[in-house]
């Protein structure tokens, strides 16, 4: 097919992925459209334990190194308001984080690598992800063996910072290592007319929210990249009493390793300080998410390098505070994640977010690309680990 064609067929699919969302875990239908589409096209499916998702392979004429793409597939809780004509037909779900990009971009770079099989030095691995939005849909692939043999992975992500044709690729973190906490204050409940024969937790809570906001601002580098929200209170449940405890949740991310234990060791040592400074006993509860995306050095050239080679405008990648399980991956693999201009935009998330189709081809072509040229550069001396 020509490029036109190429370019619609992307379209077609992308609109019906988006008119389908399925949340994390739930990606049922999803998987079996993918599915669908690779018997289509004749393109292998690995057997692995994964409920949703799936794992494609192509092997090229010649044997040699291995080479994964990534896309995910899950969408979000959000109730779509964009106005598009492909407009999500699930209440309360819509792909507004750009997966259904991602899935027809990688299904279009299987389309091209299964043309160009006899040009290929070993073996692509697209892995169609699920889960991302939990942030640990990446452990399932990984958890199924599906990278034991991949040498170097590449993924993509849509990005309203940049338009069409352009994207945006960066060495080192791009994303942050999301974490949250929960903080239990145990206090000791009575008649709100006599404070002084209880212990009142709000008041340590209240105390503790703004003590948390200092570890940023008073024990971290200024210039370093770091967020700490408490994004949920709770105590109490009517006017006249003094409940026995109080509850605070929120997260933390950080771009740096360093960063991240820091702030997790004074936020466990303000709650327990604070609590003792009103009488009472703080729990914290530390849920680790994915650490930060770490961009190789060496591949992050070579990602750039092929971008201009397919005719794409190459820009420093915009760090974000936000999250993605890609930096699993990364913890086994040497890789680079690129963001890909779709244009201007609401933010990801949003109601109103979009993607313009336009840059399918592109994206799809890029990782084609990404996949063939990286394993000749694994095949050169020395290159593969």
């Amino acid at each position: 097919m020509n490029r036109e064609q190429f370019q619609k067929k992307l379209e077609t699919e992308f609109q019906w992925f988006h008119r389908h969302p399925e949340l994390s875990y739930e990606e049922y239908e999803t998987t079996r459209r993918i599915r669908h589409l690779l018997e289509e096209n004749k393109t292998e499916i690995l057997s692995l334990p994964l409920d949703t998702g799936l794992v494609a392979v192509i092997r090229g004429d010649k044997p040699g190194p291995t080479v994964a793409l990534r896309s995910d597939i899950d969408a979000l809780p959000v109730e779509e308001e964009s106005g598009l004509a492909w407009e999500s037909e699930e209440k309360g779900k819509m792909h507004a984080c750009g997966h259904d990009f991602h899935i027809a971009a990688l299904y279009g770079a299987a389309l091209l690598l299964e043309q160009r099989k006899h040009k290929l030095q070993g073996t692509v691995k697209l892995i169609f992800q699920p889960a991302e939005e939990s942030s640990l849909g990446a452990l399932k692939v990984i958890q199924s063996g599906a990278l034991d043999d991949v040498d170097a992975i590449f993924g993509i992500h849509s990005s309203s910072g940049f338009p069409v044709g352009t994207v945006g690729i960066r060495k080192g973190s791009v994303t942050a290592a999301v974490d949250r906490f929960e903080i239990t204050i145990q206090g000791f409940g009575t008649h709100a007319a006599h404070p002084h024969e209880g212990k009142d937790p709000i008041v340590a809570a209240s105390a503790l929210v703004g003590t948390l906001q200092t570890i940023v601002s008073r024990n971290m580098d200024p210039f370093s990249e770091a967020l700490l929200s408490v994004t949920h209170i709770s105590a109490g449940n009517t006017w006249n009493v003094i409940p026995e405890s109080a509850f605070l949740e929120g997260t933390v991310r950080t771009l740096r390793s360093g960063d991240r234990k820091k702030i997790e060791a004074r936020l466990k040592e303000a709650a327990e300080y604070t609590a003792k400074a009103y009488g009472m006993e703080a729990k914290v509860r530390w849920i680790a998410g994915p650490p930060a995306t770490d961009n190789d050095v060496e591949w992050t050239e070579f990602a750039e390098k092929s971008a201009r080679k397919t005719g794409l405008k190459v820009e420093p990648a915009l760090p974000s505070l936000g999250g993605e399980d890609f930096a699993f991956y990364q913890e086994k693999v040497r890789g680079v994640f690129v963001q890909v201009g779709t244009g201007e935009t609401y933010p990801n998330h949003h109601p109103k977010f979009r993607v313009n189709p336009a840059a399918l081809g592109g994206a799809a072509e890029y990782l084609s690309v990404l996949g063939t040229d990286a394993l000749a550069e694994l095949k050169k001396e020395g290159n593969i680990p």
